[in-house]
């Protein structure tokens, strides 16, 4: 009571609201942003609050969550990210050379151009890069149903010939929507390759983000997230493209395996830890066979909870 007369009356700026707004659109689940930007637009019951978060918040989650549109035309897709980025909402696709024209808040790709000579790299550096992106397309569809990836030259764009240092970034994103049967998740990892002509070596980073969420009857969410260094050395063309696409794999497939690992042991581990060893009931819990209790009637007889 006390608390309600000591912050009942606090005014919230505009600017405070907006930043909440944004907050809330920025921290939405994989897939699930237009179903809260719906539900904010009705809290706020303020379009020029709203329109102002949504203007800022929705370019950097596209961005974040690495989002796929199609081209108008349907010539092509388009992934949203940081190293595509030509200029406000205009994205390179370089697989069909074209810059799609993106509206964020919609979340559509409202139309396509070429892309100009400055905008893609050099005859040198694409070989490269198409080398690359064939063997992670193909990585990409072996291994996830409704994975989309691209490649993209991110530092020394112009080289000719050998001689200089480039670096290519790969990024791969695999979601999955399913709300009617609530539950929402994507996969998301950049791979970013120096290549060290002075000293002949491939020089690997990556960052694997994995977020899912499970609303039926609850609220649960997963967040991880994995760094990792490899490296091989500078070989020719195709060569460096099947090596690069298997550390990938490699890597990918090591997080994911140790991820199965990690929640399938929850009941014997972190599930332990959460429950207090002895409740209030002073009866230890049954760990040793969980499969035997429903989440309701039998739990409640072995606990004595709900008895009259």
């Amino acid at each position: 009571m006390a608390d309600e007369e000591e912050y009942g009356d606090v005014e919230v700026s505009d600017e405070q609201k907006k930043e909440i707004a944004k907050w809330f659109l920025l921290n939405s689940p994989a897939g699930e942003i237009q179903f809260l930007a719906k539900d904010l637009r009705s809290v706020l019951n303020d379009e020029r609050i709203f329109n102002e978060a949504a203007d800022e918040a929705f370019p950097l989650y596209n961005k974040s969550h690495m989002i796929c549109l199609e081209f108008p035309d349907r010539s092509g897709d388009v992934m949203i990210t940081d190293y595509n980025e030509v200029s406000k909402n205009e994205y390179l696709d370089p697989r069909t050379a074209q810059v799609a024209i993106v509206n964020h808040v919609k979340q559509v790709c409202t139309v396509g151009r070429p892309a100009s000579d400055e905008e893609l790299p050099s005859a040198y550096i694409e070989e490269f890069r198409c080398a690359l992106d064939a063997e992670v397309l193909k990585y990409v569809g072996e291994a996830y149903p409704k994975g989309v990836c691209s490649v993209y030259c991110v530092n020394g764009k112009d080289v000719e010939e050998p001689g200089s240092n480039f670096e290519l970034a790969v990024v791969i994103c695999a979601v999955r929507h399913s709300p009617q049967n609530f539950c929402n998740g994507s996969w998301r990892s950049v791979w970013n390759i120096e290549f060290k002509d002075d000293v002949q070596m491939l020089a690997i980073r990556g960052k694997i983000e994995v977020g899912a969420h499970y609303f039926e009857e609850g609220n649960v969410q997963l967040d991880a997230k994995h760094d990792c260094k490899d490296e091989t050395i500078f070989q020719a063309l195709d060569d460096c493209a099947f090596s690069i696409a298997n550390i990938i794999r490699h890597h990918e497939t090591e997080y994911l395996s140790s991820l199965e690992a990690s929640y399938s042991n929850l009941p014997d581990t972190t599930f332990k830890d959460l429950r207090r060893k002895l409740p209030v009931t002073r009866t230890l819990f049954p760990w040793h066979n969980t499969l035997q209790f429903s989440l309701t009637r039998d739990i409640q007889k072995e606990l004595g909870i709900g008895k009259e």
